[in-house]
């Protein structure tokens, strides 16, 4: 019998992966959002996904969440895929619609994992890490995917992991349904590979949302540059103080990014990032989120790592800079910008 899957807020991530798994054959997925437009486009015209991988749209079931109170048949799995603040009360809300023994996994960008644990239970909840994925969802029912053409490029997209630590039989069977999409495994560090994906996260998303500037505009600009280094370099610093198995960090090592106040190191990884640009001058998903006036995910964020910060003892001045720059943003106090740029650089050079 096939798996019933849930995905809870499909945004540009959970519109992708639920757009492959139907074509790849999973019949039986719903997808419940909050967004009245998406939800009808998507029951009218199915679910385009587009971009890196082809082309092509898949008939979807689609709900709003008032339509969620037909539902009579559990579900084996709950995909949230819900901008982290939503996150307590999406798990809450689908909870019900879950089987007793059913998993529920984060596809999030931020370290959303104890939350849901809190909720359903440690040995319901799975971390899916989805680590350098470039997706949009500009409109309606329309998912793009940035990159170069094709999948499997060396680089590991899916890491799906059991909160309670151990490599299951289920988090298996999830990774292999996710390599339908591109290349997955089951890890058995969970926090490691989360921490990653947050550093990763943090040292691009609020730059890129603060100032509106794509990833090609920010590798030729040696101010962001500098700044995103200080940003991976404490956060790499913050994640080994607590003791975690850091994975690499942009496809280098966790370690050596900490040690980005050494001369030499920092001309390596400045001329790393001046050389990653990308295909298109991409826009990072924190200032999609700015861009169409939404909250930003800066406080699970960088704010994550400001917090985890204080409690090693680890500074975290252009993390605590990047968060107080997006709160003014958030808040409409200031307008995003390229000007933003010299506001961080103030705020920690005085």
């Amino acid at each position: 019998m096939a798996d019933r899957i849930v995905i809870m807020g499909p945004g540009a991530v959970g519109s992708y992966v639920g757009a492959f798994l139907v074509q790849a054959g999973e019949d039986d997925i719903t997808f419940i959002d909050m967004w009245p437009e998406h939800v009808e486009k998507m029951r009218a015209e199915g679910l385009r996904a587009s971009g890196s991988q082809g082309d092509f749209t898949v008939p979807v079931n689609a709900m709003h969440l008032t339509d969620a109170q037909n539902i009579t048949e559990p579900f084996d799995y709950a995909f949230i895929t819900v901008k982290s603040y939503d996150t307590e009360w999406a798990t809450h809300f689908v909870k019900r619609y879950v089987k007793d023994d059913g998993a529920f996994v984060s596809i999030q960008n931020c370290w959303n994992d104890p939350t849901i644990a809190n909720i359903v239970g440690e040995d319901r909840q799975l971390g899916c890490i989805a680590s350098h994925i470039e997706v949009a969802l500009w409109e309606p029912a329309h998912v793009n995917r940035g990159g170069a053409p094709g999948r499997d490029h060396g680089h590991t997209v899916f890491r799906v992991g059991e909160y309670t630590g151990a490599i299951t039989p289920r988090s298996e069977a999830l990774a292999a349904k996710l390599d339908h999409i591109d290349a997955a495994y089951a890890t058995d560090n969970l926090p490691g590979e989360r921490w990653a994906k947050l550093c990763q996260n943090g040292m691009g998303n609020a730059i890129s949302a603060m100032s509106q500037l794509g990833s090609q505009e920010m590798a030729g600009d040696d101010r962001i540059r500098r700044i995103r280094i200080n940003l991976a370099k404490e956060g790499a610093q913050v994640g080994l103080a607590q003791g975690l198995r850091v994975v690499e960090i942009n496809g280098t090592p966790a370690e050596f990014w900490a040690d980005a106040d050494r001369g030499d190191v920092f001309e390596e990884l400045d001329g790393k990032l001046s050389e990653a640009g990308g295909r298109v001058n991409w826009l990072a998903s924190m200032a999609q989120d700015v861009h169409k006036r939404r909250k930003s995910e800066v406080d699970f964020m960088n704010g994550l790592i400001c917090e985890k910060g204080r409690e090693t003892g680890v500074a975290t001045p252009y993390h605590d800079a990047i968060v107080e720059a997006m709160r003014l943003v958030d808040s409409k106090a200031i307008a995003p910008g390229p000007e933003n740029v010299d506001r961080v650089v103030r705020a920690i050079e005085g």
